[in-house]
C-alpha cells in the first residue's frame, strides 16, 4: 500500500541465472509496463514509478536467460487516496426525530480510498463495545430507537493508514435533536377578583413534550382561545365567571407536529364556600402500636375554591396570608396537605394538646365571610403516647393499627404452641382416665364372683326385682360399671 503520489519501486531478481538476464514488469491483463536487462548476473532489476490512481493493480516479473523463462509471484499494489472534505449527512434530514424513531448518520468524503471511520458524540469517541445502542456499518452510524439521551452533537473522522502513517479528515459538528412526545394535558382554574366582578385564569400544561407546542382552550367543545408557546409547556387563558352560575365545561387541547391530545373536562362553575364545616380527627399509629401522629381534616359543606385556616385554642395556628409567614413562621411539628384542608401533627407532646377548629373562606376573596367549625379536643399525654390505640369517639375516625410481619409470625407461633399444649393435656388425661376405668372394672369383677353379670341377667329374665333389695343394688352397680 502506498499513498497517492508516493514513489514506488518494484525489484526483480532471478538468482543463479547466466547473464544476460532480461526482466519484464507485467501488470494486469499481461500489459508490459517496463523492461530491464542484467548483464552481470544476480543483480536486482529496479522499476521506479510514481503512485497514481491508475497504478493500482496486480504485478509480476518475467525473467528470460539462456533461452529459459521464469515467472515470479504476483504482488497487489493498493494506492491509498487520503480523505478530504468530510461531511456528515443524516436520514432524515435535518436530523430532527421523535423518540423511538430511527436515524442514520453518514460520514461522506469528497475524495478518499481505503478509509476507516471514527464517530464522536458530545466530544467522546463512540465504540461498539462501550455504546451498544449504536450500530456501526461502514461509513454509517445507525440508531434504531432514539431516546432523549441521544440528542447532542456528532461529528466523524475519516482516516487511512499506510504502515504507521495516518491521514485524517474531520467533519463539522451536526446537532441531532430528539423530540419528546407530549403528554396528556392538564387543566386547572384559579379565580381572582377584578373590581366587583370575578375572572378565571385557566392554566393548560403538559408534563412532557418538546416545544414549540400549541395550546387551545375549548368551552363546551368550542375553541375560545389558542396560543403557540415556543419555549415552555404551559399556557394561560382568561375567562369570565359568575358565582353560582355554570359557565360550561372547559378542556385543554395540545397540538404538535404529530399529536393532538385533550385534557379531562373541568367545570367553570364558581360555588362560594358555605354549608356545614367540621373537623375530623384520626390518630395514626406506628408498626409497634405506638401513637405516631394525628391527622385533622376540615370537611367543607360546599365551595369550589376554599381557603382553610387552622386554630388551636382560638389562636391562629398557621399563616393566613403571605405577610403572616414573616410574622408567624410555620412550626416544625405541623404539616399542611390537600390544599390546607388536612393538618397533620407530626410532633406529639402535651404542647400540641388543646381544641382545634378550622375556618373557611373563598380563596379569591379572603376579606369576605368565614365559615367556622366547632372545636374538637386533641389530648396528648404520656400515657396515651405509650398506650395501645384507644377507642374512637364521635369526632374521631377508627384508628389504624399496623402489625408487622414479625409480630404476625410471633402470634401465630404462640397460638400453635398453645394448641399443642392443649392437645397434649387432653391425651394425658385420656390415658389416666382409661387406666382408672380398667382398675374399677377389675375390682368389680373380683367382688361379684357369686353373682356373674351374664348369669345374673339370664336368671332375672322372668323374675320381679325389688328395687330396695340388696341383689338389685348389686345388679345396678355391676351394670353401671360395665357400661
Amino acid at each position: 500500500m502506498v499513498y497517492l503520489g508516493s514513489r514506488v519501486a518494484f525489484r526483480c531478481i532471478a538468482l543463479n541465472s547466466s547473464p544476460p538476464v532480461t526482466y519484464d514488469l507485467i501488470g494486469d491483463g499481461g500489459v508490459l509496463i517496463a523492461t530491464y536487462t542484467d548483464y552481470e548476473g544476480d543483480q536486482l532489476a529496479p522499476f521506479f514509478m510514481k503512485a497514481s490512481a491508475t497504478l493500482e493493480g496486480s504485478y509480476h516479473c518475467k525473467a528470460t536467460a539462456g533461452g529459459r523463462t521464469g515467472v515470479s509471484k504476483t504482488i497487489k499494489l493498493s494506492v491509498v487516496i487520503p480523505p478530504s472534505i468530510t461531511i456528515v449527512t443524516s436520514e432524515p434530514s435535518p436530523p430532527v426525530v421523535y423518540e423511538g424513531s430511527r436515524i442514520v448518520l453518514s460520514c461522506n468524503v469528497k475524495k478518499g480510498t481505503h478509509l476507516f471511520y471514527t464517530w464522536v458524540f458530545n466530544r467522546k469517541e463512540l465504540t461498539s463495545s462501550t455504546t451498544p445502542f449504536f450500530n456501526f456499518t461502514g461509513n454509517k452510524l445507525v440508531i434504531g430507537k432514539v431516546t432523549p439521551e441521544h440528542a447532542g452533537s456528532y461529528y466523524c473522522m475519516a482516516w487511512s493508514m499506510v504502515k504507521d502513517i495516518r491521514r485524517f479528515s474531520s467533519s463539522t459538528e451536526v446537532q441531532v435533536i430528539v423530540k419528546v412526545y407530549a403528554s396528556k394535558p392538564y387543566i386547572s382554574l384559579s379565580i381572582f377578583k377584578e373590581g366587583a366582578s370575578y375572572r378565571g385564569n385557566v392554566t393548560c400544561w403538559s408534563t412532557r413534550g418538546s416545544p414549540p407546542v400549541n395550546f387551545s382552550l375549548l368551552v363546551d367543545d368550542i375553541e375560545v382561545g389558542s396560543v403557540t408557546v415556543p419555549e415552555s409547556l404551559a399556557a394561560w387563558f382568561s375567562v369570565s365567571v359568575v358565582p353560582e352560575l355554570d359557565m360550561g365545561m372547559a378542556r385543554c387541547r395540545v397540538n404538535t407536529e404529530v399529536q393532538e391530545l385533550m385534557s379531562e373536562p373541568m367545570s367553570l362553575e364558581l360555588v362560594p364556600v358555605g354549608g356545614d364545616v367540621k373537623v375530623e380527627v384520626q390518630y395514626l399509629f406506628s408498626p409497634y402500636s405506638l401513637l405516631a401522629a394525628a391527622r385533622l381534616r376540615c370537611h367543607i359543606g360546599r365551595g369550589t375554591f376554599p381557603y382553610v385556616s387552622w386554630f388551636l385554642n382560638d389562636t391562629v395556628l398557621l399563616p393566613e396570608t403571605h405577610l403572616d409567614v414573616i410574622i408567624h413562621p410555620i412550626q416544625p411539628y405541623y404539616i399542611l396537605a390537600d390544599r390546607r384542608r388536612t393538618l397533620i401533627l407530626i410532633k406529639l407532646d402535651p404542647e400540641v394538646s388543646g381544641y382545634y377548629r378550622c375556618r373557611v373562606s373563598n380563596s379569591y376573596d379572603v376579606s369576605g365571610e368565614w365559615v367556622e367549625s366547632a372545636a374538637v379536643p386533641v389530648q396528648i399525654t404520656d400515657r396515651i403516647l405509650n398506650s395501645m390505640p384507644p377507642a374512637t369517639s364521635p369526632t374521631e375516625t377508627p384508628t389504624s393499627l399496623h402489625i408487622s410481619t414479625t409480630e404476625v409470625i410471633s402470634i401465630a407461633f404462640c397460638c400453635f404452641v398453645l394448641l399443642m399444649l392443649a392437645v397434649g393435656a387432653a391425651i394425658v388425661y385420656k390415658m389416666f382416665d382409661r387406666k382408672q376405668d380398667h382398675t374399677n372394672i377389675t375390682a368389680a369383677n373380683s367382688s361379684s364372683d357369686a353373682f356373674p353379670l351374664f348369669t345374673s341377667m339370664s336368671q332375672l329374665g322372668g323374675q320381679q326385682i325389688d328395687a330396695s333389695s340388696t341383689d338389685c343394688d348389686d345388679l345396678n352397680q355391676t351394670v353401671e360399671i360395665t357400661v
